[in-house]
């Protein structure tokens, strides 16, 4: 009876420990695949164009299309085709503005925002604020003065589209977060428009970087750089230099990031698509890896 009694005891106590080993691999499980689901529907990987600063915008988009990206970050200036000296910027005609509509229609492209600009009044803001509305961009990217703080942030409420500071390397004004986190206080149509490769030119952490930054990052300039702590360090292809991205993947997925990832390759000018295409797999391969 005895014997009976404990055999009923060892099984119960497998069948409980198998039920909790099932619970919590299931938990897991489920928390990875909803991370997954949250990164798909909320992250985009796009390409800044002035990794394709010597071509025009037409062959641009032609090789963005051919690495698989739709999501742009314009820049000010790029020529839209051969045809002319038309460039993108506030002073395109509508003729310039529907040529360009209809290549990025053909390439299912979406201009996602453009910079990096810096107007210098608010006559020229707010036309760099009417071409963001027209092409339905959600940011802009700027490193603005101190004396522009409050008119962007009213006008960026006024027009619902949100103003990213970037950080040129040290000793640029916002090479630090806390210079951006200065500028964002007191105004909430303000964030910080995170450049991997500056901060660390600039011998910052990134992943530390973006932990001050939390709850202000509209955007990301993905890039990596040879040599850390060196202002003019060249890029180098992204997971291919110094830069650890694991932890930067993982602070961003915890921060629960909602925007764009914007590749920017600046090296290599001439043939850099390969670069780009290799980035495109690299950032697949490590989102993979996120739970």
């Amino acid at each position: 009876m005895k014997k009976k009694l404990l055999l009923i005891h060892v099984i119960f106590g497998l069948l409980l420990l198998m039920a909790t080993v099932s619970s919590v691999y299931g938990q897991k499980k489920s928390t990875g695949n909803a991370s997954q689901k949250f990164i798909a529907a909320n992250w985009k990987l796009g390409i800044q164009m002035w990794t394709f600063r010597l071509f025009t915008q037409q062959e641009a988009l032609e090789k963005a299309d051919s690495a698989g990206i739709r999501y742009i970050e314009a820049t000010i200036g790029q020529k839209i085709d051969k045809s002319g000296k038309e460039a993108f910027g506030i002073d395109m005609t509508a003729a310039d503005r529907t040529k360009l509509k209809g290549l990025l229609a053909k390439h299912k492209a979406q201009i996602v925002a453009m910079g990096v600009i810096n107007p210098p009044n608010r006559a020229s803001w707010i036309k760099t604020f009417d071409l963001a509305k027209e092409f339905g961009l959600s940011y802009i990217i700027s490193e603005p003065p101190k004396n522009q703080w409050d008119l962007i942030d009213s006008l960026a409420g006024f027009y619902k589209i949100k103003v990213a500071i970037h950080e040129h390397a040290n000793p640029n004004p916002y090479w630090h977060p806390d210079s951006v986190l200065a500028a964002i206080k007191g105004h909430s149509n303000i964030g910080a428009c995170a450049d991997l490769g500056h901060w660390a030119r600039s011998g910052l952490d990134p992943a530390e970087c973006l932990r001050k930054l939390e709850g202000h990052v509209i955007g990301v300039h993905l890039k990596d750089i040879v040599t850390f702590g060196m202002r003019k360090a060249a890029d180098a292809t992204v997971g291919k230099g110094v830069i650890n991205f694991a932890p930067i993947f993982e602070e961003l997925n915890r921060q629960k990031f909602k925007g764009m990832l914007s590749i920017e390759h600046e090296s290599n000018w001439e043939n850099n698509l390969p670069d780009v295409i290799e980035t495109v797999n690299f950032y697949n391969e490590q989102v993979k890896k996120l739970k």
